[in-house]
C-alpha cells in the first residue's frame, strides 16, 4: 500500500513538473518562467555597478533563493522519472543543470556568476506552456521552402561575392591607400558592408568617381536584398499549393503529455500510450 501511495505521489508530481495540460502543470510552468525572467533581470541589475553597490545584499540573497529553488526543481525532475540518466543527458536536462550550477561555482571561481544568464535558454519551455506548437505547421512549410531554394540562393550569393570582389578591386584602384582602401581584401570588405546597407563608415570614398561607384553599390544593395526574399517566397507559395491537396496529415498535435519512462513528449492528442516505448501516459 505504501509503495502504491509512493508511486501515485511520484506520478502526480511528474504530471505537474513535466506536463502543461493540467491546471497544476500549467501553473507550475508559468511560475517557473516568471522565476527565470526574475533571475535574468537580477543578473542584469547586478552588472550595473551603481545598482549593485546599493542593493548588493538584496540581489545576492534573491539570487541564492532562486538558485536553491532551481536546485530543488532539478532534483524533483530526476526522482520523478524512471530513467534519471535519460533526463540528465537530455537537452533540457543539460540546460537545467547549467542554469543551476553557476551560482555555486561563483563560491569557488570568481566571475562565473554571470553564467546564470544561461537560464534564458530555459525560456524555451514556453513552447509547452502556451502551446506554440500550433503555429509550427506554417514553419514546416517555410523550412521546406528554404531547403528547396537553397541551390538558387547559393548561386545568387556566389554571384554577389564575385560582384563584391570586382567592385572592391576597382575601388582599390580608384581610391588607393591614401583614402583608406589599403588593399583589395579591405576594399572588398567595404563593398560587402555597403551592399548589405550596413555602412559602418570606417572607410568612405573621397574621390568623385569613388563616390559615384559607391552610390551605384548602395542602390544595387537594395535590389540584392529583395532577390533571396523573392526566391523563398516563390518556393513557399509553391509549397502552399502542394499542401492544399491532401489535408489529412496536416494537423499539429499540441498536447504536452510526457512519458514517465522515456521522456518523449511528441504524442498525438488523445494518445493513451507512448508511441516510442509503449508506457501508459497520465490522464486525469
Amino acid at each position: 500500500m505504501d509503495n502504491k501511495h509512493h508511486k501515485n505521489w511520484k506520478d502526480k508530481l511528474h504530471e505537474i513538473i513535466y506536463e502543461a495540460d493540467t491546471p497544476a502543470g500549467k501553473l507550475f510552468d508559468v511560475i517557473l518562467l516568471v522565476t527565470i525572467l526574475a533571475s535574468i533581470v537580477l543578473v542584469m541589475l547586478e552588472s550595473i555597478k551603481s545598482i549593485d553597490s546599493r542593493y548588493h545584499a538584496f540581489l545576492n540573497i534573491s539570487e541564492w533563493v532562486i538558485t536553491i529553488l532551481f536546485t530543488i526543481e532539478y532534483i524533483l525532475r530526476i526522482i520523478t522519472v524512471k530513467k534519471p540518466l535519460k533526463y540528465i543527458t537530455s537537452f533540457y536536462g543539460i540546460i537545467d543543470l547549467l542554469s543551476t550550477i553557476p551560482k555555486y561555482l561563483s563560491l569557488i571561481f570568481a566571475g562565473t556568476h554571470a553564467l546564470v544568464a544561461l537560464r534564458a535558454l530555459r525560456l524555451l519551455r514556453i513552447f509547452r506552456v502556451l502551446k506554440l506548437a500550433r503555429y509550427l505547421g506554417a514553419s514546416k512549410n517555410l523550412t521546406v521552402a528554404l531547403k528547396a531554394s537553397r541551390a538558387k540562393i547559393f548561386v545568387f550569393l556566389f554571384a554577389v561575392l564575385i560582384i563584391a570582389v570586382i567592385i572592391g578591386t576597382i575601388m582599390h584602384l580608384v581610391e588607393g591607400e591614401e583614402n583608406g582602401f589599403d588593399n583589395i581584401p579591405k576594399s572588398v570588405y567595404w563593398c560587402i558592408v555597403t551592399l548589405t546597407t550596413v555602412g559602418f563608415g570606417d572607410i568612405a570614398p573621397q574621390t568623385p568617381l569613388g563616390q559615384f561607384i559607391a552610390s551605384l553599390v548602395m542602390i544595387l544593395g537594395y535590389g540584392i536584398i529583395a532577390v533571396p526574399t523573392g526566391i523563398v517566397s516563390a518556393e513557399y507559395s509553391a509549397q502552399g499549393k502542394v499542401k492544399e491537396e491532401p489535408k489529412k496529415d496536416n494537423k499539429v498535435h499540441v498536447n504536452t503529455q510526457c512519458c514517465v519512462n522515456c521522456l518523449n513528449d511528441k504524442h498525438q492528442d488523445g494518445a493513451e500510450f507512448c508511441y516510442k516505448c509503449g508506457c501508459k501516459l497520465h490522464h486525469d
